[in-house]
């Protein structure tokens, strides 16, 4: 790498000099990033080759992570970290003259996910390198992501979100990797001279995927890996044919990520995307196969194909494809190389979210996939019914009612089926795939989802990092589990001040920052209570803002009255056609509005609701967050994630028992986190019984009764629409979410936490105890898991590279 500051410095003037051909001191904040980035691209690349050319001459097991999503965040810090040369670039871009912090706020952050499941994604993706698995991610490189996220008067407009703009320093576009995806037409099997059943195709739309490779830098280790992304082009020999009308169906395939699927044209642009994606990625792993010069038995020995949510499923029929067309397997052969082939992590319990499409989409758009599709099913079928009756074989087969069920497919295509926390695991048993679990018992496990430290803490928190170094030495960094010494400080007061200092600047850090972007004034001794993730009703921000008017209601009443001052930040983006989301995001900043500009409230209270949240703006909050707000209906939130990344940072948990906010009550203990509401028992109750009644919580309860019609009466200037809308969803619509009779519950737990936090000194206790019970959250324990128990690929780093053995987290 560098040898030292100076051999940096002749290295990043050179570099940028080849770039711009001018000096450095000349050019832009994007200019200086871009070849600082090339400059760190350039050196990693010697690595990045000897790695795919060791597992290939090795033929190691590798693993193929498909999904729709990835979330990176910044790469220019992370990256040098992972190196080992942030020093060396912090002080040599300051000997030159330069702000790293600028260089860093230059680059975009990809704009390729929209929340939990593709920032895990990426977290997997830096995990599987730090531990030296080969592991490639496989997904779409779409052009302007999602959207950017804009507040206008209160409500959420979706503009482009264009991450591209600036160019992409680490991407490597790798042209002779492309391959050929069809859609429609029409598609038949012929006999050849050699009995081979043989596809033939005719007008049939074809897509060039172009692959985009970008290096997935180990934590301390030579081990590089690679995400590939997709970018849908039209092939060569077209282009003197195809008028720029013709060529518009084949760009926006991979401009915008999820296209709103409220009308029939959407569907079928994301069900276009899912295929493209799996297609070219399952393509070139066979080519990738092939170069180990093994029989073809042997491909789920060298082969992992994870499916990453519903979206991937498709890998099943593809794969089939592939191996008859093209490889010319019997069915019994290739299914039974799929099945060995191939895993599913399902990451939903909402029944909505898994994925159907019309039969008559799927065969007029992938006409050959469904004449698989179709097989699979009825020899699913035929297997099945003698077995377990025609109940149970219809509620599981793949075909039902005139959809294709796309996770059917991909329980019945895979040798291995997880949830992502133990309660989500076990509601799939018991209830949502309770069929598959009757047939499949050895399929299902769990594999609760992790983060990786090295970007939450590591490079969010550097001040909370030195402080753990100090106390229990630096072997946390690569072993989590070391993490479980800083319980032995819970009584030293020394250290407890430390990390109440720490937290204290980080939130100076943020004030000012929001000053910045939205000139509220902030009061940094209030408490940071953070609700941070995408935008949904079974998330329940509404019930977070209907303590925050509670308490505005009340101050209003009392404007001298003793209350713990309270910010409450909120980040999270609404799908386009989702009404509701949109309406609550309206709701929530009419309310702000409200409270930040009443001066009988003056710094008691403070809501801020950050635009257009992403990687890089939760980098910004976490570290300064106190209370981590986790209040989804019991048995709705698969695991949740921001829920690990602000604890390792110190937060407390307000937490229903849901998701991975069981395991994180169980690893912290009960005295160390604020836990309200329904359990997921007692919501099924509710729901099976059908006697919750909302209008009597609204008539009966005061309290509720007040803030409720404050959505409504008036009190919420330029929000009567919106808060009309959740009034009617609440009340008159008998609250879906169980919000109303979770409400008294909340507030006795938000109370609580104000008691608490009158003393400094064991509100630092439990974020001392939080932060040491965080390790089984770390996403290399996931991983690990993942790759022992269903991938069985093995490390690939020598123990000269410096790769810790992981030891158990507690």
């Amino acid at each position: 790498m560098f040898n030292s500051t100076k051999e940096f410095i002749k290295e990043y003037k050179k570099t940028f000099e080849n770039l711009y051909a001018f000096t450095y001191d000349q050019g832009t904040n994007e200019q200086q990033y871009i070849a600082l980035g090339t400059l760190m691209k350039n050196k990693l690349s010697k690595n990045w080759q000897d790695t795919r050319e060791q597992y290939l001459n090795d033929k190691v097991k590798q693993v193929y992570y498909f999904s729709m999503e990835f979330l990176p965040g910044r790469q220019l810090k992370s990256n040098a970290y992972n190196m080992g040369i942030l020093p060396i670039i912090e002080a040599g871009v300051e000997e030159l003259g330069l702000n790293i912090d600028q260089l860093i706020e230059a680059e975009a952050d990809q704009a390729l996910g929209n929340g939990g499941l593709g920032r895990l994604a990426s977290c997997f993706m830096d995990s599987l390198a730090s531990l030296g698995i080969p592991g490639n991610g496989n997904g779409i490189r779409y052009q302007y992501g999602l959207f950017r996220q804009k507040f206008v008067d209160g409500y959420q407009v979706e503009l482009p979100e264009y991450w591209l703009r600036n160019q992409n320093v680490w991407e490597t576009r790798n042209d002779q990797s492309s391959y050929i995806v069809r859609f429609g037409g029409n598609a038949w099997l012929e006999m050849d001279h050699q009995g081979h059943l043989i596809p033939k195709y005719e007008d049939t739309l074809n897509v060039l995927a172009v692959p985009y490779d970008t290096p997935m830098v180990g934590y301390r280790t030579k081990k590089i890996n690679n995400l590939r992304l997709w970018s849908a082009e039209i092939p060569v020999e077209e282009e003197n044919y195809r008028t720029i009308q013709e060529t518009e169906p084949i760009k926006e395939i991979t401009q915008v990520l999820y296209p709103d699927d409220s009308n029939f044209e959407g569907r079928l642009l994301r069900l276009k995307q899912e295929y493209f994606m799996v297609s070219a990625g399952v393509q070139s792993i066979v080519k990738q196969f092939r170069k180990y010069n093994l029989p073809r038995k042997y491909f789920p020995e060298k082969i992992a194909m994870h499916i990453n949510d519903t979206h991937p499923s498709l890998v099943v029929p593809e794969l089939m494809r592939i191996l008859i067309d093209e490889e010319h397997l019997s069915w019994e052969q290739a299914w039974e190389i799929t099945v060995k082939t191939c895993s599913y992590t399902n990451h939903t319990v909402l029944r909505e979210a898994l994925e159907r499409w019309p039969i008559d989409m799927m065969q007029s758009l992938l006409p050959r996939i469904y004449m698989i599709i179709e097989e699979i099913n009825q020899r699913f079928v035929e297997e099945t019914l003698p077995l377990y009756g025609e109940k149970l074989t219809w509620q599981t087969a793949i075909l039902q009612d005139g959809m294709v069920s796309m996770a059917h497919m991909a329980i019945i295509g895979s040798h291995s089926v997880n949830g992502v926390a133990q309660l989500h695991t076990e509601i799939l048993m018991n209830d949502v795939l309770k069929g598959f679990f009757t047939i499949y018992p050895e399929k299902f496990n769990n594999k609760t989802n992790g983060i990786t430290q090295r970007r939450w803490i590591h490079l969010a928190n550097p001040a909370l990092t030195q402080l753990i170094d100090e106390k229990i030495g630096e072997e946390w960094k690569q072993n989590p589990a070391e993490l479980k010494l800083l319980k032995s400080f819970e009584h030293d007061e020394e250290t407890l001040n430390e990390l109440g200092e720490i937290k204290y600047q980080n939130k100076v850090k943020l004030v000012k920052y929001i000053e910045e972007v939205q000139g509220i004034k902030i009061n940094p001794n209030a408490i940071f209570d953070v609700q941070i993730k995408r935008l949904h009703a079974y998330k329940r921000q509404h019930l977070n803002a209907l303590h925050i008017l509670d308490r505005y209601l009340r101050i209003k009443e009392n404007p001298s009255m003793d209350i713990q001052p309270r910010v409450f930040i909120f980040g999270a983006k609404a799908a386009p056609s989702y009404q509701y989301a949109k309406q609550i995001i309206k709701l929530i900043n009419s309310i702000a509005d409200l409270v930040n500009n009443d001066p009988d409230v003056g710094d008691k209270l403070k809501v801020v609701f950050f635009e257009n949240y992403g990687v890089s703006l939760a980098e910004k909050i976490i570290p300064a967050a106190e209370v981590s707000e986790q209040i989804s209906l019991a048995g709705k939130e698969a695991s949740g994630t921001s829920n690990m990344k602000l604890m390792a940072n110190g937060a407390l948990t307000l937490a229903t028992l849901d998701g991975a906010n069981i395991e994180i009550k169980e690893y912290v203990g009960d005295e160390n986190i604020f836990v309200f509401g329904l359990s997921s028992q007692e919501v099924t109750e509710l729901g099976e019984n059908q006697t919750y009644n909302s209008r009597y919580l609204y008539d009966s309860n005061d309290r509720l009764n007040r803030v409720l019609n404050a959505l409504v009466d008036g009190t919420i200037p330029n929000a009567q629409q919106e808060g009309g809308a959740v009034f009617d969803a609440l009340v008159h619509y008998n609250d879906e979410y169980f919000v109303l009779e979770d409400f008294d519950d909340y507030i006795k737990a938000q109370d609580e936490i104000d008691i608490v936090y009158s003393n400094k000194n064991e509100w630092n206790k439990k974020s001392l105890l939080n932060i040491a019970a965080s390790a089984p959250f770390s996403a290399d324990y996931t991983i690990k898991k993942y790759t022992d128990e269903i991938w069985k690929a093995k490390p690939q780093c020598s123990g000269k590279e410096g790769v810790h053995p992981l030891s158990e987290p507690l």
